[in-house]
C-alpha cells in the first residue's frame, strides 16, 4: 500500500511540474499543444479505439498519453523543467 502511494505522490508531483512548464515563458508552443493534447485524451469521455476491442481497446490509452508527453518533453529545454522542479520543491518547504 505504501507503494501506491509512494506511485501517486509522484504522479501528483510530476502533474504541478507540467502545469508550471505550460505557464513558463520558454516553452516552445508545440511541447504546450502536445501536453494539452494528452491531457485532453486522457479525460475524453470516449476512446479512438473502443475499449472493448480486446488489447487494442486499452493499448491506445497505454501508448498515445505516455508518447504525448514524452514528445512534448523533448521539445521544452531541459532548463525550463528543472527551474519548475525548484520552484515547486521551494513551494513545499
Amino acid at each position: 500500500m505504501s507503494r501506491l502511494r509512494e506511485i501517486a505522490g509522484r504522479l501528483k508531483t510530476e502533474l504541478a511540474v507540467y502545469r508550471l512548464v505550460l505557464k513558463h515563458g520558454e516553452t516552445p508552443m508545440l511541447a504546450k499543444v502536445l501536453l494539452g493534447l494528452a491531457v485532453g485524451y486522457a479525460l475524453l469521455p470516449f476512446d479512438l479505439i473502443p475499449d472493448f476491442i480486446p488489447v487494442l481497446g486499452h493499448l491506445d490509452d497505454l501508448v498515445i498519453v505516455p508518447g504525448l508527453v514524452i514528445m512534448a518533453l523533448w521539445l521544452i529545454p531541459p532548463h525550463v523543467v528543472a527551474e519548475c522542479r525548484q520552484k515547486l520543491a521551494n513551494e513545499s518547504v
